[in-house]
């Protein structure tokens, strides 16, 4: 039995990828910042056969990510998986943001991705087993976003510890994969809905960026991706988009050198 610890899994693509997991003989580890909602999502899957556990924290906070690792190991003991998808918005236009803005988004996503991490990647060590960390993304971070510098910023550099982290742990049969999905969720609802009120108003076609799969698609897709468990899949990105799946290459020098004349 694989064990997946699951950050931010309370709703959204996080609560649908545990459901999809525990469905498929996975034990569960849930994370989330309300008590009561943790315990509830734990039950669902429970009563519905499934093996779940949780812990309820802010990630960004080192004692959390501990106890979501210990929690795993007394419950299920071991860790396989790790799914990096907690995370936050606060949108404002950069010179409007304020540094509480900045810094919420920051530590939730890369703070917290790199302490669950560290402390996911010393327990597989310790088990000497393989090993799986998923960090979700975002075209945000791939391309930028106006009104999103703390987002983008924050999925960028999850990016950077990605291609990072499958480097460093391919030795240790641990492979890193990023996930960039596009799923209509609490978080991302509301800009759908704006954009469908835009194409309204100006009585054109919704443009097909925000034409968007379901957070089951996403569970899916990372369900085939545990399925196939080889190495050659490490430092890979992918975007999901309901069936459609595309990968993107890491960023590459063009060997012609650059000249202003």
């Amino acid at each position: 039995m694989k064990v997946a610890i699951i950050t931010g899994s309370t709703r959204g693509i996080g609560l649908a990828t545990a459901q999809k997991l525990a469905q498929e003989g996975y034990a569960v580890v849930i994370n989330g910042r309300n008590i009561d909602r943790v315990e509830e999502v734990v039950q669902d899957i429970q009563n519905g056969g499934g093996k779940a556990c949780g812990v309820a924290g802010e990630i960004q906070k080192e004692e959390t990510c501990e106890k979501l690792v210990k929690k795993a190991v007394d419950t299920f003991g071991r860790v396989d998986i790790l799914i990096n998808n907690a995370g936050i918005v606060h949108d404002r236009i950069s010179y409007k943001m304020s540094i509480d803005e900045w810094d919420e988004v920051i530590n939730v996503h890369l703070r917290g991705a790199f302490l669950c991490t560290k402390s996911v990647v010393n327990e597989m060590i310790k088990q000497q087993t393989e090993g799986t960390i998923i960090n979700m993304i975002s075209t945000a971070g791939l391309e930028g976003v106006i009104g999103q510098v703390n987002y983008s910023a924050a999925k960028a550099g999850l990016l950077g510890m990605t291609l990072t982290l499958a480097k460093e742990l391919k030795k240790k049969n641990i492979r890193v994969i990023a996930i960039a999905p596009a799923a209509l969720t609490d978080m991302t609802k509301p800009y759908v809905e704006n954009a469908k009120k835009e194409a309204e108003r100006k009585g054109t076609d919704l443009d097909s960026y925000w034409k968007i799969g379901t957070a089951e698609d996403i569970a899916k897709f990372i369900y085939q991706l545990l399925k196939h468990n080889t190495l050659k899949y490490t430092g890979e990105i992918f975007q999901v988009n309901g069936q459609k799946i595309y990968r993107w290459l890491p960023p590459k020098r063009i060997e012609e050198p650059f000249s202003f004349n």
